[in-house]
């Protein structure tokens, strides 16, 4: 497993999307960033009041030029229900993930211990949640992994700071890659 690194490009994405299509990563880039909200999959109680609460703040984000994208390794129907379940209207939601390109992401990977506290199965294998926003140009800009479902980035401060960034004109931290 490897960090990915701000200022660089991310791996590529390209993930069918619920309700038809396909999205592909910096086809056609948010103005300022596009933000890709890996979750666990529909069997996560606390992803669904997290992308609940995305989809509250998401005409917030569309205002800073920011497109977004919720994704898990669930097949269509389980990302259907999710999305049913966040009553998603302008969150988009990709399906499909494989586990391979969660790891290219830096995701850990967690394995199956049955039906999760809301009675539903885990799948045999499954990312852990990660948030990033990526640059119209393919650079990654800021990521949060996370090994557990619990402590994630507010959506609320990510506001914040996407306010700042865009106010001064912050570059990307994190790029050093020489000797320490």
């Amino acid at each position: 497993m490897h960090a990915l690194l701000p200022r660089h490009p991310v791996p590529a994405l390209n993930v069918a999307l619920v309700g038809g299509g396909r999205h592909v990563l910096g086809a056609a880039p948010g103005e300022r960033f596009d933000l890709v909200v890996f979750y666990r999959g529909m069997h996560c109680p606390i992803c669904a009041r997290y992308l609940t609460e995305l989809e509250r703040l998401a005409p917030e984000f569309a205002q800073r030029g920011v497109g977004i994208l919720a994704v898990s390794s669930d097949e269509e129907e389980r990302a259907r229900h999710m999305a049913e379940k966040v009553q998603a209207r302008a969150l988009r939601f990709g399906y499909g993930l494989s586990l391979k390109s969660a790891r290219q992401w830096g995701l850990y990977i967690s394995s199956s211990r049955g039906k999760t506290s809301i009675g539903i199965e885990e799948p045999a294998l499954f990312s852990e949640p990660g948030v990033f926003l990526v640059r119209p140009d393919g650079t990654l800009y800021y990521g949060a992994v996370q090994t557990m479902p619990f402590a994630r980035p507010s959506f609320q401060d990510l506001l914040g700071a996407i306010d700042f960034a865009i106010a001064k004109d912050y570059p990307a931290r994190g790029e050093y890659t020489g000797e320490v």
